[in-house]
């Protein structure tokens, strides 16, 4: 075998050093260390890339400038406003003018229009019922819910069902929207108020006992005959002006019917009973003021139709 340190002209190639690198040429030098060790492995200090670092230098320059044109440091109050004057609140707030502008017309119409004649018209009663859905969910959903179903724990109606406290016409409706529900904010606000039996020494708690068996019994409901037969004569005595002799309820005067299987605030025995001890006071803001009377008009036009319109 020949020997590639003895270059003679038997084993010469061209260029030699491809076949016989050079032992002692030196190699390249690793490059410095951050001084960081992790189980032996050292970590390379090398520089960063040129193209990282001029990505890096044009954000900055970038963030500089946004600073300058746009809304960015916040103050006590507000934020600069940058030298274009730019604002997402101000481009909602056009975005909206403009949808306003292009249904004005149908806004007009739903205030032209008697309200019972609405129904009649089915292009204006579809843009009722929508624009009332939208204004529904942003104003009513929170007490009645998303579909209207109420919140029977917190005495917030069901607005889906055939029962109406203060009446389902257009016009009740409208109303009840318009001004609402013993509220302080409109002389014109829906009023009653239901007698305190118990608390305010009216009843007997015997006689609350027999009444609220009475109760049971009117809806239909399992209850004892001999305090329900006792009961009748304190209903009629106390109860049936509002009421109604059989339970059905007065909406001139808000009074919620008795002789269903649907409650506003519940119907066990607890629930009647704590009804009748304390007294309910049920208060729903009037949205005169709030909202434009079309808007108005339009929420009720989506109530009335949600299921048990009158």
């Amino acid at each position: 075998m020949v020997d590639p340190t003895n270059k003679t002209p038997d084993n010469k190639v061209s260029p030699p050093e491809r076949q016989y690198p050079d032992p002692k040429a030196k190699l390249k030098k690793d490059p410095p260390t951050t001084g960081h060790s992790w189980d032996g492995i050292e970590e390379y200090d090398n520089p960063m890339p040129r193209w990282w670092l001029w990505t890096f230098y044009l954000t900055i320059i970038w963030a500089v400038i946004y600073m300058i044109l746009y809304p960015a440091w916040p103050m006590v109050t507000r934020a600069t406003s940058g030298i274009l004057g730019y604002s997402t609140r101000g481009e909602v707030a056009a975005e909206i003018a403009r949808f306003d502008q292009q249904n004005q017309v149908w806004f007009d119409r739903l205030v032209e229009t008697d309200l019972d004649d609405i129904r009649a018209d089915g292009e204006l009663q579809s843009f009722a019922v929508n624009a009332g859905a939208a204004v529904f969910r942003a104003q009513c959903s929170q007490c009645h819910g998303t579909g209207g179903a109420g919140v029977q724990a917190s005495g917030f109606p069901n607005l889906l069902d055939d029962e109406w406290i203060w009446g389902g016409t257009m016009e009740d409706i409208h109303e009840t929207v318009r001004y609402g529900i013993r509220n302080e904010d409109h002389v014109d606000a829906r009023w009653s108020a239901m007698p305190a039996f118990g608390q305010d020494g009216i009843l007997e708690e015997d006689e609350i006992d027999q009444v609220v068996h009475y109760v049971l019994r009117l809806s239909g409901q399992q209850a004892d005959a001999t305090l329900a037969s006792a009961g009748e004569e304190i209903y009629l005595a106390n109860c049936a002006s509002c009421h109604g002799d059989s339970g059905e309820g007065d909406s001139f005067v808000g009074a919620p019917a008795l002789n269903s299987a649907i409650w506003l605030y519940g119907g066990t025995y607890e629930d009647i009973r704590y009804s009748v001890v304390n007294s309910r006071f049920g208060i729903m803001p009037g949205f005169a003021g709030r909202l434009r009377d079309a808007e108005i008009r339009a929420v009720a036009s989506y109530v009335h139709q949600l299921g048990g319109g009158q």
